[in-house]
């Protein structure tokens, strides 16, 4: 499906958009916010902790933590594959990896396929049969590959079919595999606020290919487009994939081992930006010294009022 295709009139949903964003489990009459976290030690995930161990600031205001937890979440992830012609190789592998990564979903999560260069195109909606996610992603080995790299266009696009598509009950990220050497296609800015708005979080498999001319063009006038800020400032992991089809499964991995920190809203411009810094409190960093939380930076205050589940 051509960018046309992602673009479809959502009117409807996109009203919708502020009312799944900041959902939860409670039913308390008053706007929350939800930080996805992912925690580590620098090496390995650190689990357990509880919301004593977390503080997080609004606006540089600290918020007291009303929920803290490490459920399994349902997911929705969309997988988007880089097709210019640099990577047709290492998609190959991923594709062919993808028996053992799905292993790390869970009955009811839901995947879409799709692929991008300077278009892109929705292979497959989403979907919770795995089985037929993986005949899905097997697809992408036979696709015509060519052409340039709009990587944060085709991020935006992506999100975009989350709005009308997605559940709002569930986690949401896309999970891009791309050797993140684009052309300037879009503003990191208007990105960052669309998944902000739709409380998406960009993770990726960064795979170096021979043909890459991120380092030739780094000092360039024009530059080369890259997902990594967005990446950080929607709180999701980035990797450098030597080894593709295992970096695919451990991401989906910790993807579900994230933590869910809700706070009440502060009150605000409806559609302004607000700058959120979640990290370990005193106690946790007394006993994880090397902790390190990788969270989303902001979000929008949703243009209609949120009454929290």
């Amino acid at each position: 499906m051509k960018r046309a295709g992602w673009l479809a009139p959502v009117l409807v949903a996109v009203l919708a958009v502020a009312l799944w964003a900041q959902e939860t489990v409670f039913r308390t009459g008053v706007s929350l916010v939800r930080v996805d976290a992912q925690v580590t030690d620098g090496t390995k995930g650190i689990d357990h902790l509880e919301k004593e161990d977390f503080l997080v600031k609004d606006n540089g205001v600290e918020q007291p933590i009303l929920y803290c937890s490490q459920e399994d979440q349902a997911m929705d992830v969309l997988l988007l594959f880089d097709s210019s012609g640099s990577m047709a190789p290492a998609i190959r592998r991923v594709a062919a990896s993808a028996h053992t990564a799905l292993m790390e979903l869970h009955q009811g999560d839901r995947v879409a396929v799709a692929n991008f260069n300077t278009d892109g195109w929705l292979i497959g909606g989403f979907d919770k049969d795995l089985s037929e996610v993986e005949t899905t992603v097997g697809r992408v080995v036979d696709l015509r590959y060519g052409g340039g790299t709009h990587i944060l266009s085709s991020v935006y696009d992506a999100a975009t079919y989350f709005v009308k598509s997605a559940d709002p009950h569930r986690r949401h990220a896309i999970l891009i595999f791309t050797d993140d050497d684009g052309q300037p296609s879009m503003s990191e800015r208007r990105v960052v606020n669309h998944l902000w708005e739709s409380d998406i979080m960009l993770c990726g498999l960064i795979i170096e290919t021979p043909d890459s001319q991120r380092h030739a063009l780094a000092g360039s006038p024009m530059g080369t487009e890259a997902m990594l800020g967005v990446a950080a400032k929607t709180g999701g992991e980035t990797v450098n994939a030597d080894d593709p089809g295992h970096a695919f499964r451990e991401m989906l991995h910790r993807m579900r081992m994230r933590y869910s920190i809700y706070y009440q809203m502060p009150a605000g411009r409806v559609g302004s930006s607000r700058e959120v810094l979640l990290q370990l409190s005193a106690r946790a960093k007394a006993k994880y010294p090397t902790g390190q939380v990788l969270a989303r930076k902001g979000y929008l205050i949703p243009k209609v009022p949120v009454d929290s589940r």
